[in-house]
């Protein structure tokens, strides 16, 4: 049987979609055993929790995920990686306001073409902006 030769990008996406779900059992179980048995207030749980969540899919996209990074400066890597997944966060939070409130869907279900719209919308600006080789020039590092 011949080997299939999937581009670059598919074979990131599949495994960022593994890691994803990887990060958010790590964020989930975070949530659960720093709320229900260490007793902490479930919004600071939930805070550090998904602290724990995106460090995880940080440190998991570059040993599996992406094989090339445009930044030299880790720190400012990080803080770029967090700044897109809270932009995704806000961006969750807006589509779930107007799918339910002014479309009409259940909550539920407008979660899911959010969260599937959030999955390529994170996986592909981390891709363009931090992990490909695409782009003419690398972003500018943040002077110290």
């Amino acid at each position: 049987m011949p080997e299939r030769h999937y581009p670059p990008w598919i074979v990131q996406f599949a495994r960022y979609v593994g890691v994803g779900g990887l990060s958010f059992v790590v964020d989930f179980v975070c949530l659960y055993l720093l709320t229900e048995r260490a007793g902490w207030y479930y919004l600071v749980s939930a805070t550090v929790a998904f602290l724990a969540g995106l460090v995880t899919n940080y440190l998991l996209c570059l040993l599996w995920v992406f094989d090339f990074r445009r930044m030299k400066n880790r720190l400012h890597e990080f803080f770029i990686f967090g700044a897109i997944g809270l932009a995704g966060l806000l961006l969750n939070a807006l589509l779930l306001w107007l799918l339910t409130d002014f479309a009409g869907l259940y909550y539920l279900f407008s979660k899911l073409f959010a969260a599937a719209f959030i999955l390529f919308f994170n996986f592909f600006l981390r891709r363009w902006m931090l992990f490909s080789p695409v782009a003419r020039q690398p972003i500018q590092e943040i002077s110290t």
